[in-house]
């Protein structure tokens, strides 16, 4: 497959770098592991959650950062003191690092560990000045304030 080049489109937009960063990483398969598995789940409008299958795992052997739009998900298995012997082993455990990115104004909101899952709750907080408002046709009041204020 052919990478897309996206040059030209740097000349004619602003703000936009990241999200050509994004499709470039997509089109070169970066990341793509599949461990631990995830789910990605949109639970209301503004509201999502990420759960990850981290069986074996304890609390103290996960870390969850978020660094600008960023979301990095840790695991590393301590070293086991008793040695085992294993005639099957099935479980995985081999530490893994997940990174997501976060759109504009998404921010992580908790998490918890319960039954090998981990669940990631984020909300999507749009500020006032950025969601959509009605504005009411002026009466002859406004309209003289600030025809006065401009003179």
């Amino acid at each position: 497959m052919r990478p897309f080049d996206f040059a030209p489109l740097y000349r004619s937009t602003v703000g936009f770098d990241r999200l050509f960063h994004m499709l470039d990483d997509m089109g070169n398969g970066a990341e793509d592991v599949g461990y631990p598995p995830y789910n990605i789940e949109r639970i209301a409008e503004n509201t999502y959650r990420i759960t990850m299958a981290v069986a074996g795992f304890a609390r103290e052997e996960i870390s969850v950062e978020v660094k600008e739009t960023a979301l990095t998900v840790k695991g590393e298995k301590k070293p086991e003191e008793a040695k085992r012997e294993f005639l099957h082993r099935g479980i995985a455990q081999r530490g893994f690092e997940r990174r997501f990115q976060l759109a504009d104004y998404v921010e992580v909101v908790g998490a918890d560990l319960k039954d090998g899952l981990l669940h990631i709750d984020l909300a999507r907080n749009i500020p006032e000045r950025m969601k959509p408002r009605t504005i009411a046709i002026g009466s002859a009041e406004a309209q003289k304030h600030i025809e006065g204020s401009t003179a």
